[in-house]
């Protein structure tokens, strides 16, 4: 009799570990070289998690579309705004609200890098980034008015934003 550890395994082997090059190079596009072993790991794991739960049907597909939903989580991750009890909020808060010349300036500096960061994004990437982030528009929404697949946006969205994240990198902003 197979147990199911040995089961596991041998799925591993056979349907999963034969396409991590093809996986690496997939990610090595989305993220950062450094968060790459990190990501096949996590990968791994929801998909082994996911054949104890039944069998899979395309492991090759799930693989990639798990690596891509594994990325998106970890940029998700990373631009979650910090958040501060309510209650120090309040005692730190300054009443005077109108910014005074230091802070205009950190601003208009901080729109500028953005805007710099943004204008050196491939076109499409660029395209995707505006649709989605300042018109608010859906990842289907987005792939509908531009003839793409959802796939297609989402891939190019993560690109632009990984593109941002080194940029932003580069010029010392967190």
């Amino acid at each position: 009799m197979i147990s199911p550890q040995s089961d596991q395994t041998q799925w591993f082997a056979t349907e999963l570990a034969p396409h991590e090059p093809a996986l690496r190079a997939y990610l090595h596009g989305l993220v950062n070289p450094s968060d790459i072993d990190d990501l096949v790991q996590e990968t791994y794991a929801r998909l082994l998690r996911a054949h104890e739960r039944g069998p899979v049907e395309h492991p090759r597909g799930l693989l990639f579309a798990t690596a891509r939903n594994a990325a998106r989580d970890l940029f998700r991750r990373r631009t979650t705004a910090n958040t501060i009890p309510i209650t120090e909020f309040i005692t730190s808060r300054v009443f005077d609200a109108a910014p005074n010349a230091a802070e205009t300036a950190s601003r208009q500096q901080e729109t500028d890098l953005l805007a710099t960061a943004i204008a050196e994004l491939p076109p499409r990437c660029r395209e995707i980034l505006v649709l989605r982030k300042f018109e608010n528009l859906s990842h289907r929404e987005i792939a509908e008015k531009l003839g793409i697949s959802v796939h297609t946006v989402e891939a190019q969205l993560t690109k632009a934003l990984h593109r941002c994240e080194e940029f932003f990198a580069r010029h010392g902003l967190p």
